[in-house]
């Protein structure tokens, strides 16, 4: 927990109501949603019991399983779970628009929009990745033949499931997870996993969250005292009226996940948020054509290569999330602050238009004064870069302590992102009085470290992996 968090979380308990942790909201939210509340049999691995699903708060479709155990009920709720999902990705994959690569000197092509699907928490999410993996190597013939929609539902679920791990990627949300990025309540983190409490803290309050402590939960598990006293009963004699009664448990659910929704999209959305949906958008493009052209479904496990490369693009996201984060949200942005990895100050002394010949061709190099009150914690020769100006550097020349007022004057040189001539396009450089920000963090790209080729694992790692089928599209 960060220091402003605990500091917010703090005040929530103060004053009884959730606090803000977020300016701006850092994920996409999605015009046409499909929203997903599952529902599990305790005691049993991944077994459905029920789920209400749909993209029209006012029109769910309830899928039960009257007999968990039963596998012809299970994958018959899987059909239908396959045929709803299905249908729904497959809306997006018809328009498309052409992209711009290689700086403008060819194109490529990717759909138009993604599918975004929702649940209510973590443990939906792990549902979902284990009910695909259940799922896509069911075969539609020989001795347990399955409908041919239910090995496509895997797919999708693993897809989605996989994106989910993707620091940024808003192809699945969890609900709790979208709301603990922009509030913090005065309970603990496991409190808030309960999607009802966790949303009464920030819409009404303290009191109003310890009201439905223990209404209905939000899936994939069930209270145990509902499953003695009620559940189990109902499945031993197969009682008709079990669809009602798990419907009227799981509404509150899928009135609260909408809710949800709607108060995300009262929200500024910050400014790189949408360049993370394009990316998504891709990963969506490059799965829906391999699922199109045939392609084999996704792995059991990865080979070694293929695991060191999926860390190494996961750590790569999570860093670029993180300063992502920060450059759209000022809020987010003070705790690098706090920690010294940025600072915020006034150009005092502006050099525009100075000219650096030391080298074989002049370029140039304007150099401003910036006065701080903050702690700076770099070094001379140390690069920076300012959230307003991203494709700027700002190398620290010197830091010097002002008399008397306890501030730091830090001279800076700039280059990059100022045009192609000898003289700085207008507004590209500070002017005097400018307030600005200046940080450690960088958005600049950074290449991941050589691996070898599948073919070439080593026998540390298992040695090269048997030939098999080409696999599904990497997630960037």
């Amino acid at each position: 927990m960060s220091t402003l968090t605990a500091l917010a979380r703090a005040q929530a308990v103060a004053s009884g109501r959730a606090q803000p942790i977020a300016t701006v909201r850092h994920l996409h939210v999605h015009d046409y949603p499909l929203v997903l509340v599952p529902l599990a049999m305790a005691g049993e691995a991944n077994a459905p019991l029920a789920a209400l699903v749909g993209a029209d708060p006012d029109k769910p479709e309830l899928l039960v399983v009257t007999q968990p155990r039963d596998r012809d009920e299970r994958f018959r709720f899987a059909d239908r779970l396959g045929q709803i999902l299905v249908a729904y990705v497959d809306m997006f994959a018809d328009a498309t628009e052409d992209v711009p690569i290689d700086r403008g000197k060819d194109v490529r092509t990717r759909y138009a929009d993604a599918p975004q699907l929702w649940v209510p928490n973590p443990a939906g999410v792990d549902f979902l990745r284990l009910f695909g993996r259940s799922t896509r190597f069911r075969t539609v013939d020989g001795e347990h033949p399955v409908p041919a929609s239910v090995p496509l539902l895997g797919r999708w679920l693993t897809f989605f499931a996989t994106s989910a791990e993707v620091p940024g990627s808003s192809l699945l949300v969890n609900a709790v997870q979208a709301l603990g990025l922009h509030w913090a309540t005065g309970q603990s983190g496991a409190e808030d996993a309960q999607l009802g409490v966790l949303l009464a803290w920030i819409q009404e309050g303290a009191a109003a969250a310890r009201a439905v402590e223990n209404g209905p939960v939000a899936g994939p598990a069930t209270d145990p005292d509902f499953d003695n006293k009620v559940l189990a009963p109902l499945i031993e004699r197969s009682a008709p009226e079990l669809p009602d009664v798990l419907r009227e448990l799981m509404l509150p659910t899928w009135e609260r996940m909408w809710r949800v929704l709607d108060l995300l999209r009262r929200l500024p959305v910050g400014s790189r948020v949408g360049q993370r949906w394009d990316s998504d958008r891709d990963v969506y493009t490059a799965f829906a054509q391999h699922v199109a052209d045939g392609g084999a479904p996704q792995p059991r496990r990865d080979g070694a290569v293929a695991a060191a490369a999926r860390l190494q693009r996961l750590e790569s996201a999570a860093s670029r999330y993180a300063v992502q984060r920060a450059f759209d949200d000022p809020l987010v942005l003070a705790e690098y602050r706090l920690a010294g990895a940025a600072f915020a100050g006034t150009v005092t002394l502006a050099a525009p238009d100075r000219i650096d010949d030391s080298g074989k061709r002049p370029v140039l190099r304007p150099r401003i004064m910036v006065r701080t009150a903050e702690s700076v914690r770099v070094e001379p020769g140390t690069s920076l870069t300012s959230p307003s100006r991203p494709s700027q550097k700002a190398r620290v020349i010197s830091l010097a302590p002002v008399p008397v007022t306890g501030e730091t004057d830090v001279l800076l040189e700039l280059s990059g992102g100022m045009g192609r001539k000898l003289v700085a396009e207008p507004g590209t450089v500070p002017a005097v009085g400018e307030r600005v920000i200046l940080t450690t963090l960088t958005e600049e790209f950074r290449r991941g470290g050589a691996l070898p080729d599948p073919t070439e694992t080593p026998w540390t790692h298992g040695g090269p992996p048997p030939p098999q089928d080409p696999q599904v599209p990497a997630v960037p």
